[in-house]
């Protein structure tokens, strides 16, 4: 690797330091390069890898123009010689998230009124598409979606730009889901279940006016720490345009990101009529995703979800 990151970056030399770490998708480095400076590489052996990390690169970037929560700088994505790719990023030192909890709910909440914020200050609406039309490196985004396919955990995302939240919640987050689901496992008994819900989608949104909000979008205990000074940091995103609702669903569904956060977060945005009942919704998309990674494990939490939320009472 060494080699590898003095061609694809143009440094003299590198050396690794530090344990290297394995995660359930990837496993990652850090490295000392010219002057000191150190970075940190992850790298995955899939073919489809160089896609997963050209989303996550796209993804920190964004996140980064909002200025509104720290993220690694992204450097580069390049592939491996004997297959596979690896993206390499500023290093940053990260500590578990403590103290920073209500610094995070904050910066979280601020970086969901970001593209609404920017819709009352600046005027008609712009849908970004990989381009910056109005010469901002924020464009204002007027539908739900991405520019670049995004994944969370590997599996890549339909990120296709949807005039509305609930079709584009119902189609390209569930729908996908179920389909490989039904087609790989296969499940027929898991489709049966989502044709009962189905019906009953767009009234989960009743009465709300939803615009687009950059999300994290994968943003559980594991996605998220703090740097040595106290700052929270966030990484590993997922993102895409959506309900703000939907960035917290999976924050409390593997650990906690901690009750400073949820705090600082509702005191910026306050809970919507029926804001229990969708957490469960947006859980089940997570829930399905961690199936379709990892496993009929999670099978009974899907399941049962998709009952639960067939017998709540609706508009």
């Amino acid at each position: 690797m060494e080699a590898l990151l003095v061609k694809e970056l143009g440094y003299s030399a590198a050396k690794a330091f530090g344990v290297r770490a394995g995660g359930s998708i990837s496993q990652g480095q850090g490295f000392e390069v010219d002057g000191g400076r150190r970075i940190f590489v992850k790298q995955n052996g899939k073919s489809e890898a160089k896609g997963m990390f050209q989303g996550e690169l796209e993804g920190l970037e964004a996140l980064q123009r909002t200025g509104c929560v720290r993220v690694p700088k992204p450097l580069k994505v390049f592939e491996l010689p004997d297959g596979g790719a690896a993206i390499a990023f500023d290093f940053v030192e990260m500590h578990p998230l403590k103290s920073a909890s209500g610094s995070l709910g904050e910066n979280l909440a601020r970086l969901h009124l970001h593209n609404s914020s920017s819709r009352h200050s600046r005027g008609p609406l712009l849908e970004q598409q990989g381009s910056d039309d109005a010469g901002d490196s924020s464009p204002l985004v007027a539908s739900f979606g991405f520019h670049a396919v995004t994944c969370c955990g590997y599996l890549p995302q339909d990120n296709t730009w949807t005039d509305d939240w609930p079709t584009f919640y119902t189609n390209r987050r569930l729908q996908t889901q179920i389909d490989r689901i039904v087609r790989e496992k296969p499940d027929s008994e898991m489709g049966d279940h989502w044709l009962r819900l189905l019906p009953k989608m767009p009234h989960f949104f009743h009465g709300l006016d939803i615009f687009p909000s950059l999300l994290h979008g994968d943003l559980w205990s594991g996605n998220a720490a703090q740097t040595a000074g106290g700052d929270p940091v966030v990484f590993d995103p997922a993102a895409v345009y959506g309900h703000h609702e939907f960035d917290l669903a999976i924050s409390t569904m593997f650990g906690s990101l901690g009750r400073p956060f949820y705090t600082a977060y509702h005191q910026l945005i306050p809970k919507a009529d029926g804001f229990d009942t969708r957490q469960k919704l947006y859980q089940l998309y997570h829930y399905l995703n961690h199936y379709n990674h990892f496993g009929a494990g999670y099978r009974g939490s899907c399941l049962r979800l998709m009952a639960e939320l067939c017998t709540v009472s609706l508009p």
